[in-house]
C-alpha cells in the first residue's frame, strides 16, 4: 500500500513564538501522522533571523520526544543573503532542508533566488548529507534544478515541492496541478503545498495523482472546515491523516518516510558547534 508523507509547517510567518507550546503542538501532530517538521529561523518575535538559536532550541524539544525527520528553511522573504539563509544547514540534527527553485512573486514581493544561490544551496546540502526538498513555484523552476543538475549532482530521487496559492504563483486548480505534475521528471518524488488552503479537494486531488509529500500546517493556512480553522496544528495533521486512510493508501512513519526521501541514517551530534556571526546555537 502507498505510503504517503505528511509534512508539517506549524509556525505563521509573522506571529511570536512559544517554544513550548509550538514543541507540544509538534509532538501530538507527530502523534496523528506527522513525519516531518519544518522550521524557519525565527525570533521569538517570529522575525526570520540568521541565528539558528531559536530554531535549534525548539527542535531539540522535538526531537527528544518524537523521531520526526528534521527539516530547516533556507527560505522566505528577508534581507538575508543565500549564505546567512543557509546557516540553518550547520544545526547539526537537520536531515532534510528547503532549496528554493528560482526567483519569482511572493505576494507583493520578489523573491529572489539566482542560479548562484541554487547552485550553492545545493552544493550545501550535499556536503552536509542534507537530503533537499526543492521548492518550486512555477514550471520553470524545474527546469532550473535540471539545468543545475549538470553542475551539482543531486541525489535520487529529487524531491520537488509543487507550491500553490502565492500570489505571483501557480495557482490551486486542476488545470495548474495537471500542467505542474507533467513537467516532473518520471524518475522524481513530488509533494505539494497548498498555501492559504481554503478546502480540502485539492490536497485530495494531488494525493490521487501520486503526491509523496503533502504539507500541512499554519504556515500555510489555518482551514479546517467550512466556517472553521483550527485551533493546533494537530488537527489539521489528524484530518489530514483521516483523508489518506479514507483514500485507501497509509501515513509513512518517519523511518519509512527516511528511506522514501533517501535521508542517509545515523546523523551524530559533533564535539565543535559551528560559530559565525550571528549563527551561535
Amino acid at each position: 500500500m502507498r505510503k504517503v508523507i505528511i509534512s508539517l509547517a506549524p509556525v505563521e510567518a509573522g506571529l511570536p513564538v512559544d517554544k513550548e507550546a509550538l514543541a507540544e503542538d509538534v509532538v501530538r501532530s507527530a502523534a496523528a501522522g506527522a513525519a516531518m517538521c519544518h522550521l524557519h529561523c525565527r525570533r521569538p518575535d517570529g522575525s526570520l533571523t540568521p541565528d539558528i538559536t531559536e530554531m535549534a532550541d525548539t527542535f531539540d524539544r522535538i526531537a527528544e520526544r518524537t523521531d520526526l525527520i528534521i527539516q530547516a528553511s533556507t527560505g522566505g522573504i528577508s534581507d538575508m543573503d543565500i549564505r546567512q539563509r543557509c546557516y540553518p544547514l550547520d544545526y547539526w540534527r537537520v536531515e532534510s532542508a528547503s532549496l528554493n527553485g528560482g526567483t519569482t512573486n511572493l505576494g507583493e514581493a520578489v523573491y529572489i533566488n539566482t542560479f548562484e544561490d541554487i547552485r550553492y544551496c545545493a552544493k550545501a546540502v550535499y556536503e552536509r548529507e542534507i537530503i533537499p526538498e526543492i521548492e518550486v513555484f512555477d514550471i520553470g523552476m524545474i527546469y532550473n534544478i535540471r539545468m543545475t543538475q549538470q553542475e551539482v549532482p543531486y541525489r535520487n530521487p529529487v524531491l520537488y515541492n509543487l507550491v500553490f496559492g502565492h500570489k505571483g504563483g501557480m495557482q490551486p486548480n486542476m488545470e495548474c496541478l495537471t500542467a505542474f505534475r507533467a513537467a516532473v521528471p518520471a524518475d522524481a518524488l513530488w509533494g505539494v503545498t497548498h498555501y492559504g488552503r481554503d478546502n480540502w479537494e485539492f490536497l485530495a486531488a494531488a494525493i490521487a495523482m501520486g503526491a509523496a509529500v503533502v504539507r500541512i500546517g499554519f504556515e500555510d493556512s489555518r482551514y479546517l472546515a467550512p466556517g472553521r480553522t483550527a485551533c493546533a496544528n494537530y488537527e489539521e495533521v489528524e484530518k489530514l491523516a483521516a483523508l489518506i486512510r479514507a483514500m485507501d493508501l497509509e501515513t509513512a512513519s518517519p523511518e519509512e518516510a527516511r528511506r522514501i526521501m533517501n535521508i542517509p541514517s545515523g546523523k551524530k551530534k559533533p564535539n565543535t558547534p559551528p560559530q559565525a556571526a550571528g549563527h551561535q546555537i
